[in-house]
């Protein structure tokens, strides 16, 4: 019985260690949405990994990012960035409307 107790135990602690793996190496935000962040050492700004937001939710009160699509939006920042508040659908509009990119390419 006390094998069993310690089996469990330990099957137990391996799965929340086991679980704390993607917050060491950055913290995924909002869910079921890929939005990964990996902060600085002094914690200033943040690296964030995105996609970009579903062209067809840009109207919409809360958009929501499309994980098809391919490609993710890097983005070094404040840390408390939302990458589907208004400035990111500001500027995925913009890219739409003009086909222009604002990263220096």
């Amino acid at each position: 019985m006390k094998s069993n107790i310690s089996l469990l135990t330990s099957l137990l602690l391996s799965s929340t260690l086991f679980w704390s793996v993607p917050s060491v190496m950055g913290e995924v935000v909002g869910g079921q949405e890929p939005i990964v962040k990996v902060p600085t050492t002094d914690g200033t700004y943040c690296h964030m990994k995105f996609p970009p937001i579903r062209e067809e939710t840009l109207s919409w009160e809360r958009p929501v990012l499309d994980e098809a699509a391919g490609n993710i939006i890097h983005f070094y920042g404040p840390c408390d960035y939302d990458p589907t508040g208004k400035d990111a659908v500001e500027i995925q509009r913009r890219e739409i409307l003009h086909g222009t990119s604002l990263d220096g390419d």
